[in-house]
């Protein structure tokens, strides 16, 4: 009678931790990368959602002579506030990323300056991918809260800072 030996085959518990290990340092890496990215996409449709959002300012005034009244309600129009010439949200359509309204309607009716303010409950209001807001003015100029405190300082009149 000759003794066989069964092998069994399977992974050894070092091959496993080294595998995880391995795992773990990728996942390290590409989340940030991931993070950012998302961060920036999200940035991105809001600075077009805020161009688009001065373009219907610009029929407004062509319309209107003025960039009044193009908040609250067409039924009962206000200088600043919620649009009703334009969605309220950016994205406009599915989870609410950005909020858009028109912060100031100025000098007579003929400037104006639009905002987009992260959403609280959306993905970039609050914790670690936090966003400032950004602004677009009626004179071109654009603006994002790099340092988030709710103001703009000289060095953040830009979208890219």
């Amino acid at each position: 009678m000759s003794s066989r030996r069964t092998r069994v085959s399977g992974f050894s518990l070092i091959e496993l931790l080294i595998v995880v290990s391995i795992l773990g340092v990728l996942a390290s890496v590409i989340y940030p990368s991931y993070t950012r990215h998302t961060q920036g996409a999200y940035r991105a449709q809001a600075q077009a959602d805020l161009l688009d959002f001065a373009t219907a300012m610009e029929r407004h005034k062509a319309t209107n002579f003025s960039y009044s009244g193009a908040a609250g309600s067409q039924a009962s129009p206000e200088d600043t506030g919620s649009p009703w010439i334009f969605p309220t949200q950016s994205p406009a359509t599915g989870e609410v990323v950005y909020n858009l309204s028109i912060e100031s309607v100025t000098n007579n009716g003929r400037t104006f300056e639009i905002r987009a303010v992260p959403d609280t409950d959306g993905p970039v209001g609050s914790g670690s991918m936090r966003e400032g807001m950004m602004s677009y003015f009626s004179d071109g100029r654009k603006a994002y809260d790099a340092d988030r405190d709710g103001s703009y300082a000289a060095s953040e009149f830009c979208w890219n800072c």
